[in-house]
């Protein structure tokens, strides 16, 4: 058996010699996380699991794991939460240590291990390299992930190539043809016992684009680096609806994965064409390098032909979303205000960080375009002003009824392009927990 690196809580001040900005004070046997300040005297749960708190420890772990020890044990008393955002500092896309986790009740125990095993599976296959992650494997791995966790009760179904453009898939057609590695759009039915007569209660829908090198409207070398996570809204709704089955859910739910490489050749789509949507909606292309609202148009069209009460789309969709609330938060949008309200309360209460931003029929009309009903973008650098606003808006011209069930996540926080105290480089996995919850509470 390695010997552990014993990691416990305390809520007594730090010695003054480890600093006073410092949280972390080592000893013999491995280190003491301390919480509080000399001042608060009363600590209970609520104290430990406060957001504070909660981030401490999670720097702290990134610190121990950063020091390679190969096992960590945690002593004492650890709530869920507090041993969950321990895993999640720790964890690494280079090497996790092996944690032993501190004693909880049968159920809490069971909730922690269920996150652990969606989260390192999204994290991991956002990591994936783009050589090794094409849109049919995407759709594959994220496929066989579900079904083994409910075999009996989840069939899906998977539309490529010439069989989308046959289909009128304009938008995943077209931005994937371009690459020699076919586009695939993945319909997955998750129908439990006694709902085989019932439309689904929610769609999830994903972009998953697996490399975007902007098109013919190409991105810098250094924006283009980190493109391999531009299939993260793909990971983040079918590790959603992972999270939410391996919790127990029992309504009805369609996961649609819009999946392509966004590349340039011969047969790549161009700056000027109009794609004309299933629903009737022609779209002028000015920008190859805004293609996630383009597929996942294609995906908000059959979710709302699905019957579906609540639609969830998910995607790393604009640059200009992580300018508005940095890589702490997804952006959410909705024309639904008490949808909104609700997702934003089980999200901070997940402790998975959403904010807001505008978004009214007005942003509809924001890409406006002489040759179609609107345009992809604005023909200008990150799409302009309002960007991230202006692409909710074209994205709610493919749905049914906008103003109801909707909501649109904008993912500035499910990758980081490097590491910081808190988070290693790579996937972050922000994002499943919420809509987890969500799809659990309906």
């Amino acid at each position: 058996m390695k010997p552990s690196f014993q990691v416990s809580l305390s809520f007594t001040p730090i010695d003054a010699h480890w600093g006073t900005e410092g949280e972390l004070a080592f000893n013999q046997s491995g280190a003491t996380i301390h919480l509080v300040s000399q001042a608060e005297k009363d600590v209970d749960q609520a104290s430990l699991d406060n957001p504070e708190n909660l981030e401490k420890i999670q720097k702290s772990a990134r610190a121990i794991a950063n020091l390679k020890v190969p096992a960590i044990r945690l002593d004492g008393d650890w709530s869920l939460e507090a041993q969950w955002h321990f895993w999640q500092g720790a964890y690494s896309p280079k090497r996790i240590p092996e944690i032993q986790f501190a004693q909880l009740n049968d159920e809490e125990t069971a909730v922690l291990n269920h996150r652990i095993h969606v989260l390192s599976w999204v994290r991991s296959i956002i990591n994936q390299t783009p050589e090794d992650l094409s849109p049919i494997n995407l759709a594959t791995q994220a496929a066989e992930f579900i079904t083994q966790l409910a075999p009996e009760n989840v069939s899906y179904k998977m539309v490529s190539d010439q069989e989308l453009a046959d289909k009128g898939y304009v938008g995943i057609h077209g931005v994937g043809r371009g690459s020699n590695r076919p586009p695939v759009l993945l319909e997955l039915d998750y129908c439990p016992a006694g709902t085989e007569n019932d439309a689904p209660l929610a769609a999830l829908v994903g972009k998953g684009i697996t490399f975007d090198s902007g098109g013919y409207s190409m991105k810098s070398t250094l924006g283009m680096l980190h493109m391999k996570s531009d299939m993260g809204g793909a990971a983040t709704v079918a590790g959603a609806l992972a999270l939410a089955i391996a919790n127990g859910l029992q309504k009805r739910v369609k996961l649609l994965l819009c999946c392509a490489e966004n590349l340039v050749s011969g047969q790549a789509y161009k700056l000027a064409d109009i794609l004309k949507y299933r629903n009737g909606v022609a779209v002028e292309v000015v920008n190859t390098d805004a293609e996630g609202r383009l597929v996942l148009a294609d995906g908000l069209i059959d979710a709302s032909n699905s019957g579906a009460s609540y639609i969830i789309d998910a995607a790393t969709l604009t640059g200009a979303a992580v300018v508005a609330v940095g890589e702490h938060y997804n952006a959410l949008f909705s024309l639904d205000e008490s949808l909104a309200t609700q997702f934003g309360a089980i999200a901070q209460a997940e402790f998975d960080p959403t904010w807001r931003l505008p978004l009214t029929h007005k942003h509809q009309h924001q890409c406006p375009s002489a040759y179609a009903d609107t345009a992809n973008s604005r023909p200008v650098p990150g799409g302009g002003s309002g960007g991230a606003s202006n692409a909710a808006g074209f994205l709610s011209r493919f749905l049914t009824n906008p103003d109801k069930g909707w909501l649109h996540l904008d993912l500035a926080a499910c990758y980081r392009d490097s590491a910081n105290a808190q988070w290693s480089a790579g996937a972050t996995g922000r994002g499943v927990r919420s809509i987890a919850a969500f799809l659990n509470q309906l």
